[in-house]
């Protein structure tokens, strides 16, 4: 498999005042892995091709599953068989009617993986296609040219599994899943098959805890002592390593290590996320943590056990300047959007998508909900995404970014019509709110 590997003096420590970000460049080079083949990124494999038989003919031998070789009857062209292989329209009925478009648009850009697309259309549980469906609508160009049938629906399997296997997980709203448990990437990494993996190493490991924030805790120490990776800014092969490239050389950027930590966390269901800027504004470099979600989003250094929104960096991510696209704080997400993270090691990637979270650390304001009667679930968005979620009995206590426009939906926990209502956080000081 040829990879970019993409050269960058280290920043966290650089000197920018005499270079700027333009003076980062990279080089090509191949990259053989020994140590987990079966891990590597899932590649397409290419099926013979028919000749001379016709729209009609290519499309049934597209739908062919893997090694499987059509039927020929004498005195005829070649054709699929028609017992277990469903026509491409047949296959896009299976998706649910508001993403076909979308689909479609994804399967026509994948060229000759689009057999391995609608293969994993065919084979996915209909519980999980929407899973399937949320994975093929939004992921870069790189991955539906790339990734295979058995990648995804093990992927999609591994995450509904740990959805099911802890308390934090089973109460998950539905898009917080999707958006930050069920991805199999962070950024531009290697498309290492970890799921089952680290399902496997690390759910043991986190099967007694209470909470997301306690199993976080165990995680952000055992998984590094587990896999034997630690930091070091030089002897790190390159900065967005795979997880099994930092297992391999033992060694990690800031960024292998939250890659590490984020999906060990998604792997027992814990959202998580990476998050960082691509240069302080004191001009001391760039760097990348981890956001992981309990209730909402808290962040912590990877490989830097401790309290969680207890870092050595806070100090400079309350001075961050969001006026400035380089001093600015992202957090990545999955699902397409017009802001993307910005990677020092890359300039070039713009389909990392990402949210602007600067606010969240420049102007981080508390604010308390109040509730004086049966329980109720409190849902805060910004700007349409989910940033707190809880169950209130008579009141709790949030982080929210000052200066901020928010919408509340909130609704009794034994049912009924959801009530919502916009709030505007001011950016100087907290806030209470009456949820009645």
């Amino acid at each position: 498999m040829i990879m970019a590997v993409h050269l960058v003096c280290y920043l966290e420590f650089a000197d920018f005042t005499r270079q700027s970000l333009d003076g980062f460049g990279c080089v090509g080079k191949d990259i053989v892995s020994l140590e987990r083949p079966d891990m590597i990124e899932g590649h397409t494999a290419r099926a013979s091709w028919f000749k001379s038989v016709g729209c009609a003919g290519l499309i049934a031998q597209l739908l062919l599953p893997l090694g499987q070789t059509p039927q020929i009857v004498a005195g005829q062209q070649e054709s699929a068989p028609q017992k277990d292989v469903r026509s491409a329209a047949d296959v896009i009925t299976a998706v649910p009617s508001k993403h076909r478009a979308a689909v479609q648009k994804q399967l026509a850009a994948a060229g000759e993986n689009a057999a391995q697309l609608r293969q994993a259309i065919q084979k996915v549980a209909p519980e999980q296609i929407e899973s399937l469906v949320f994975l093929l609508v939004n992921m870069p160009e790189r991955d539906v040219k790339t990734l295979t049938s058995d990648y995804l629906l093990n992927n999609i399997a591994y995450a509904a599994r740990a959805r099911q296997a802890n308390s934090w997980s089973r109460a998950l709203p539905e898009e917080l899943f999707f958006e930050h448990v069920l991805p199999y990437a962070s950024a531009n990494e290697r498309r290492d098959d970890w799921r089952k993996d680290f399902f496997e190493r690390f759910q043991p490991l986190v099967k007694d805890c209470q909470t997301a924030s306690e199993a976080v805790g165990v995680l952000n120490v055992q998984v590094f002592k587990t896999l034997n990776v630690r930091y070091h800014a030089t002897k790190r092969p390159k900065p967005d390593q795979s997880p099994y490239e930092s297992v391999a050389a033992g060694y990690a950027s800031c960024t292998g290590l939250s890659i590490l930590l984020i999906d060990a966390c998604r792997a027992v269901g814990i959202p998580a996320r990476m998050v960082g800027t691509p240069l302080w504004t004191n001009k001391s470099g760039n760097h990348t943590w981890v956001e992981v979600w309990d209730g909402q989003w808290h962040f912590v250094g990877a490989c830097e056990p401790g309290r969680l929104n207890r870092t050595w960096f806070l100090g400079r991510a309350k001075a961050a300047d969001e006026s400035q696209m380089v001093h600015r704080i992202y957090a990545t997400r999955f699902r397409r959007s017009d802001t993307w993270f910005p990677l020092v090691w890359d300039r070039s990637i713009r389909y990392v998508a990402a949210d602007d979270v600067t606010r969240f650390y420049t102007k981080r304001r508390q604010v308390t909900f109040e509730n004086d009667g049966a329980p109720l679930q409190m849902t805060v968005r910004r700007q349409g995404c989910i940033v707190a979620a809880s169950i209130v009995n008579d009141k709790t206590n949030v982080v929210l970014a000052g200066d901020s426009e928010y919408e509340l939906e909130v609704v009794a926990v034994d049912g009924g019509e959801p009530r919502v209502r916009v709030f505007k956080l001011a950016g100087d000081k907290g806030q209470t709110i009456r949820l009645r």
